[in-house]
């Protein structure tokens, strides 16, 4: 159970209060140049980065849970273990906290998801996203754990 809690709260502090995001926060994402080659880096780092999430205490993920995208990525930049991972996954911790979302929502405007004022791309991510549908979906899929369809 704690595993399943704890999987949503690295979930919810990925995409971290998508209704509240600062204009700011929203235009990194949309600013966020998705490659090839960064996607698959990004999805490479997803299960990795869960299994360490969810090794920590549940405190630590519900204060995580709370802090702006700033002190995210600056708490990670700190956090040894977790920049480990990063760094063998070609990553910045900016990187990931802005591209996961800015990937995960590409991929889901491209499977025909709406946009709205929480699933948004831009021009160019989604049009990448599409593009690359077919070989990004699977590997998403697997790296979050879900069975090959």
């Amino acid at each position: 159970m704690r595993n399943a809690f704890s999987l949503l709260v690295l979930t919810l502090g990925l995409a971290s209060g998508q209704a509240t995001k600062t204009a700011q926060e929203r235009q990194d994402i949309l600013d966020y140049p998705l490659t090839l080659q960064r996607a698959n880096q990004l999805i490479a780092a997803l299960p990795q980065m869960t299994q360490y999430v969810l090794t920590l205490p549940p405190d630590v993920l519900a204060k995580s849970a709370k802090k702006t995208r700033a002190e995210r990525i600056d708490s990670l930049e700190k956090d040894p273990k977790g920049m480990a991972i990063l760094k063998k996954n070609g990553l910045t911790a900016k990187d990931y906290i802005i591209g996961v979302p800015a990937l995960r929502m590409a991929l889901w405007r491209a499977q025909g998801m709406a946009e709205s004022s929480l699933v948004y791309a831009s021009p160019a991510n989604l049009a990448f996203a599409k593009a690359n549908l077919a070989q990004l979906k699977p590997k998403w899929d697997a790296a979050e754990g879900r069975p090959a369809k």
